[in-house]
């Protein structure tokens, strides 16, 4: 292992110890500066879901590729990253988280090149492949860096604050910039801009990110690699297939019912090898599994959120690609005041149970105000309202849900916490956009009126479905999730965090 791991001869129970430790006081000394160089990479990987979106149209008229097509662009890239974000966090265990995020950094970097040059639709989309290959051991070290670099917890609050505004209000941000790019300069610079990313991350973790060093490696569990690589690609194909084919195509039916299964293999694997892909242990927490399911959920309803408003603001309002990237502009910006102003103050004091359940609420609200929406609805009277009533429930959930899903953990556990993170955010995401998407025609086809009409009629049952997820964040999470008392005293109990003067 690396040295920002736990040595392999400590006792079961010091792992836990250790992660109060910061593993070099160089992580300390600079740990702002290696958040700011973790939020970077995080910028690229997030906004990359849906940058591409608003240069597709482009992408389509350049290279040529049949409207049935399209889709493949984005799924590839969540179906290669979905998929490989577990591996990617034992890799970050075993060889060094740092090594793991410079590797990916750079090979994300190189792979949106391929993409920015691609000549015909084959190549672009396994470009976008390769840029979801990488981005799977991106993601994973970057935030259990973060996790083993901020113990403290009014610290770790704040930084995650800011990690959780930036994974919130990615995609968001990716709309806008997409608009930019795609409106002053080519599609192509769509993914262009990643190498800018990219090379501001490498430098940084050059600059301020303590060096590893190499240590015993314990074996990488390769049957529980295959299975729960095969069994993500299953069901992310799966959903993707539905939203085109149907839900009673044998494609369908099949790559879901097989991906189910290689999931349950998977956890009977674990349960069984003495070097686990996933350690139980890390899901099995009831703090941890709360959170995790708030961001899958969430995940559902984010994603949806943005493809239909995107999809209402271009076709319905008629509204160019810049002024549709410019209008979502209110969402990140409201995500990041929550996320950074609002929950490092009162996340400590009361604890993710209430600021989950409060924010899942809060956002439920704001989804439903889409419902406003009609084929002459003002930006400002009717849109913007509703992002950012939606953005400050989203920050609170996000930053809070992230916090949350990586305390108390081993610090040789770091990586697959935090990939468990990221499979539960883009699997929800790809669910979500799948789901609503064919909800969506549905409620189209069976509304009967005027083709205008009825393509509102959908958008406002994927909002409301959007908001139900929403809905079941407050009551799932909300009763999983351990109140602020009990989940203080636990982690204090194994030695995680101290308790902070706040709860007492």
């Amino acid at each position: 292992m690396s040295s920002d791991t736990a040595p392999t001869n400590t006792p079961p129970h010091a792992g836990q110890h250790a992660a109060a430790h910061p593993a070099h006081k160089a992580t300390k000394d600079h740990r702002w500066f290696v958040l700011a160089v973790i939020g970077i990479a995080q910028l690229a990987v997030v906004l990359d879901a849906t940058i591409v979106n608003i240069a597709l149209p482009a992408a389509q008229a350049d290279l040529g590729f049949a409207d049935d097509q399209r889709q493949w662009i984005v799924t590839a890239y969540s179906l290669a990253f979905g998929s490989l974000l577990l591996l990617g966090g034992r890799l970050g265990d075993l060889f060094g988280r740092k090594n793991l995020f410079i590797i990916g950094l750079i090979g994300f970097a190189g792979a949106s090149v391929i993409g920015g040059l691609a000549e015909n639709f084959g190549q672009l989309v396994a470009a976008r492949a390769l840029q979801g290959v990488f981005g799977a051991l991106l993601a994973p070290s970057a935030l259990a860096l973060l996790t083993t670099t901020f113990t403290d917890p009014k610290d770790r609050a704040r930084a995650f604050g800011v990690f959780g505004a930036i994974a919130g209000s990615g995609a968001a941000t990716g709309v806008l910039l997409g608009g930019v790019l795609t409106e002053y300069t080519t599609w192509r610079w769509c993914l262009y801009v990643n190498v800018v990313f990219a090379a501001i991350g490498v430098v940084g973790a050059l600059l301020f990110m303590p060096k590893a060093t190499r240590g015993p490696r314990p074996r990488l569990d390769l049957i529980g690699t295959i299975t729960i690589t095969a069994g993500l690609v299953g069901i992310v194909y799966g959903f993707s297939s539905a939203e085109t084919n149907g839900w009673s195509d044998a494609v369908t039916i099949t790559c879901l019912a097989a991906g189910v299964v290689l999931v349950a293999l998977f956890v009977v694997v674990e349960s069984r090898v003495s070097h686990p892909l996933l350690p139980l242990r890390i899901v099995r927490d009831r703090d941890r599994g709360g959170a995790l399911i708030a961001i899958g959920l969430v995940g559902v309803a984010m994603f949806g959120i943005f493809l239909f408003l995107t999809y209402y603001l271009r076709q319905t309002l008629q509204f160019s690609s810049l002024e549709t990237g410019l209008s979502f502009l209110p969402m990140p910006l409201s995500i990041m005041t929550a996320a950074t102003q609002i929950t490092p103050r009162l996340l400590p004091r009361i604890g993710p149970k209430a600021l989950i359940t409060i924010g899942s609420l809060v956002a439920a609200t704001g989804v439903l105000l889409f419902l406003r929406t009609n084929t002459e609805s003002h930006w400002a009277g009717t849109i913007l309202p509703a992002l950012v009533v939606t953005g400050l429930g989203m920050g609170l959930i996000i930053s809070s849900a992230m916090n949350t899903a990586t305390s108390g953990v081993a610090r040789e556990d770091a990586g697959a916490a935090s990939a468990s993170v990221n499979t539960f955010q883009q699997v929800g995401g790809s669910i979500g956009t799948a789901l609503l998407s064919t909800i969506f025609a549905s409620s189209v086809a069976a509304h009967g009126g005027n083709p205008v009409d009825a393509v509102l009629h959908g958008y406002h049952v994927a909002f409301a479905c959007g908001a139900l997820a929403l809905v079941l964040v407050a009551v799932i999470s909300g009763s999983l999730i351990n109140r602020h008392s009990v989940r203080q005293e636990r982690l204090a109990a194994i030695g995680s965090i101290p308790i902070p003067t706040a709860a007492h």
